[in-house]
This record gives structure tokens, sequence and C-alpha cells, in this order.
């Protein structure tokens, strides 16, 4: 895997458990996390969008960065729910029948949200939160 640093590639990583092996039942929460590419290219990947949709149906945590919230949309699990993401977000997650807030963190029944870089100290405090307290009802 790559990561992207600004405006060019930067570092490769390993990727421990590739997501055709993954078992969502194996994890307690899921961290979404932010730019644009990614989020953009897993949402066509129907074995991302079903491995994201378990985290709403068995009520596990989760928590979506920046552009991660594209994810949320495709999976169908915004609608009814309080939410925030980066700017450019704003328009398709209110068509998607979410309630979009401008705030650093959001949280709504287990689903932590922000916006920005700038905001992942209390996103990071949110989240943390969040999985101590485990499982949610689902929504």
């Amino acid at each position: 895997m790559k990561g992207w640093d600004h405006t060019d590639w930067g570092d490769t990583f390993n990727v421990d458990v590739p997501l055709s092996e993954a078992n969502p039942e194996d994890y307690d929460a899921l961290l979404l996390p932010g730019g644009v590419m990614n989020p953009d290219s897993l949402r066509m990947e129907t074995d991302a969008v079903a491995f994201v949709e378990h985290f709403f149906e068995s009520g596990k945590p989760v928590a979506a960065i920046c552009h991660a919230p594209i994810m949320l949309i495709e999976a169908d699990v915004v609608e009814g729910r309080k939410l925030t993401s980066y700017p450019s977000l704003k328009t398709d997650l209110i068509n998607a029948g979410a309630e979009w807030v401008d705030e650093e963190v959001v949280t709504d029944n287990g689903l932590v949200t922000s916006r920005k870089p700038d905001d992942i100290p209390a996103f990071n405090a949110k989240m943390i939160e969040e999985i101590a307290e485990g499982q949610h009802t689902p929504a």
C-alpha cells in the first residue's frame, strides 16, 4: 500500500491482512482514514463496502475523518445520522439523508466523524471513548 504526501506519493507500507482475508467479526471497531483517493477507490470495492456495512449492522464503533464518509454513503448507512466531513462532501451527505454539521468532531450512536487533519486530536479522543464503550444499539 502506498501513502500520499500532500501532492506526491509517500511511503510504502505492508498490509497486515488483505481485505479478501479480513473477517469483520475479528475486529471491535473500524477507522476509516481520510484523503481523497483511498475512500474514492475503496467505495468501488464491494468487499470493502460490505466490510463497512457489517460494523453498522453489529453496532460496532466506526470512526471516519475527512473524505472517508464517502464510504458511509456507499454503504448506505448515513440516512438519519448526524455527522461531519471535509466540506466538499456536505452536499453528498445531505443528499444521502445525513444531517451534516460543521463541527470539529461529531458522535452519533458509535459513529465518530471529523472534518480535517486539524481535528485529529479531538477525533482520536472521541474515537477512543467510543471504542471503550463497545458495541452500540445498531441504528
